[in-house]
């Protein structure tokens, strides 16, 4: 039950529901690009993606002195059965 808190919490808020579908097409985009597309700060978006990281529905990868964030293919199961739903 803690689990599924959690999980609805982290999905419960439109910015990162946005992210992920963003993400979801293959995209890689770091920090600024995803901040601009939103049309929130940086350190809003700063957040959330440290959210969906720490959750391991993220994955991160430094290049160049900037972090590129993309949907973590591995991520737990529990996660990519509600967001197959929220992306259909």
């Amino acid at each position: 039950m803690k689990r599924w808190t959690v999980v609805f919490r982290a999905l419960a808020n439109i910015n990162r529901l946005k992210t992920i579908k963003m993400l979801a097409s293959g995209r890689k985009m770091n920090v600024g690009d995803i901040a601009e597309d939103l049309e929130i700060s940086f350190k809003a978006t700063s957040n959330h993606l440290a959210i969906l990281k720490n959750l391991d529905v993220l994955d991160a990868q430094g290049v160049e002195g900037h972090v590129f964030y993309s949907i973590n293919l591995q991520m737990p199961k529990d996660f990519q059965k509600i967001i197959e739903i929220i992306l259909k």
